[in-house]
């Protein structure tokens, strides 16, 4: 088996555990501790608050890493603080907290792992098949996003919210014990390296003044924000606002994974018609009609809105994240990835606590309504940006100057 195939295996297998524990974790919160709005706002936060930590040092802290040891020692940690909550739950001591701290432990986990994997990334593939690559990679997301939540909830139903769980547990290790068997990363070193703040400095000031890279941070930003407002708001809107039993939750929670396996397999060949900076602007205008049909109070409604919002968001996400490992010199790529996500996904904890906090008093269904709305400035920003007007973006070469 080939490196990307075995790298790509390794993700698929804790993609499909993380999607199950996905939807086991907030059903523990909610069936076996009775969660409150802002306590599953906190939860839900805390599963991306690393990247307002640790997001920006973690370009640096993965370029002076080996990538696959960087990989296996997140893989190793995710696995130990997801198998402790069985653990805790078996001794009778689980508490809403211990679910916050476990997802924080994950989260800190998941900065290094993902920064790590979009940087290795272009080490085993060609840039004539980033695209290819990106939107495959993006599938897989989609078909474990649709498979997982499924059946997530099918095993939740039979065994119950904490011994799914360790499904994600293991998943994790299997990860690991692939990713081991990839090179490690040989890299010239310099006998010292620069200042973490000047290297953090220089990585930020390029994505910021960069024509194309500064407005998609801020449409990502945009986006991960809604983004956190729904994994805090979903599980509660439809187990107590549309009644969903467990199995059905998963059942309609994969709608995301439908909406984004569509948009994966037609990402290459829309923004290869219409262009890739057109492409950009019609995927904002999708992301925002899904968002508002979420909320109508029905399954109808939450499906389609659901299927809508994911296609636009995996448009915009493919086709960004593959200019960006283009565009940018190969000694910045760590920290312009890193730059990027900590902007655009340190949004989706503030989403996830906001949303919990307003859903405590106003409601689910109107917090969920108001707060989506937010997602109508993603092609407000492509619009007031150098991209509108143009049929593509700008090829590497005018974009390194």
């Amino acid at each position: 088996m080939s490196v990307f195939w075995r790298w790509w295996t390794a993700g698929s297998i804790s993609g499909l555990g993380s999607a199950i524990g996905g939807v086991a974790l907030p059903l523990t919160a909610l069936a076996v501790l009775d969660a409150s709005p802002l306590q599953m706002g906190l939860i839900a936060a805390a599963q991306y608050a690393a990247w307002l930590v640790i997001g920006l040092p973690s370009g640096v802290i993965v370029q002076r890493l080996p990538l696959r040891g960087a990989q296996l020692g997140a893989d190793v940690i995710r696995a130990a603080a997801v198998g402790s909550i069985p653990l805790t739950w078996w001794l009778g001591e689980l508490t809403v907290a211990h679910l916050v701290v476990t997802a924080l432990v994950v989260s800190f986990a998941n900065v290094v792992f993902d920064v790590a994997n979009s940087t290795f990334l272009p080490e085993i593939v060609g840039k004539d098949q980033l695209q290819a690559r990106n939107s495959l990679t993006s599938g897989t997301h989609a078909t474990t996003s649709l498979g997982g939540p499924s059946l997530g909830g099918l095993i939740v139903q039979a065994l119950g919210a904490v011994p799914t769980l360790l499904v994600d547990a293991v998943s994790y290790l299997v990860s690991a014990a692939l990713l081991r068997t990839l090179p490690a990363r040989r890299v010239a070193r310099p006998d010292k390296w620069p200042p973490m703040g000047e290297m953090i400095r220089e990585g930020f000031a390029f994505v910021v003044r960069h024509p194309v890279m500064g407005p998609g941070m801020w449409v990502a930003t945009t986006v991960n924000f809604v983004c956190g407002v729904q994994y805090a708001l979903y599980p509660l809107y439809l187990v107590r606002d549309l009644g969903a039993s467990p199995g059905l939750v998963g059942v309609l929670l994969a709608a995301d994974g439908v909406g984004t396996l569509a948009g994966a397999a037609l990402t290459t060949r829309f923004t290869t018609t219409v262009g890739t900076a057109r492409g950009l602007l019609v995927a904002g205008f999708v992301a925002a009609a899904g968002a508002f049909l979420v909320p109508w109070g029905s399954y109808a409604g939450f499906v389609l809105g659901n299927l809508l919002f994911s296609a636009g968001v995996v448009v915009l996400s493919v086709t960004t994240r593959t200019y960006r490992q283009i565009a940018s010199p190969p000694e910045l790529l760590s920290r312009v990835m890193a730059t990027v996500r900590f902007i655009s996904w340190g949004a989706i904890p503030i989403g996830g606590l906001v949303a919990g906090a307003l859903a405590g008093l106003i409601g689910t269904r109107p917090a969920l309504a108001g707060l989506g709305a937010v997602t109508a400035l993603a092609p407000a920003i492509w619009l007031f940006s150098p991209v509108r007007g143009r049929r593509d973006l700008p090829d590497v070469t005018a974009a390194r100057r």
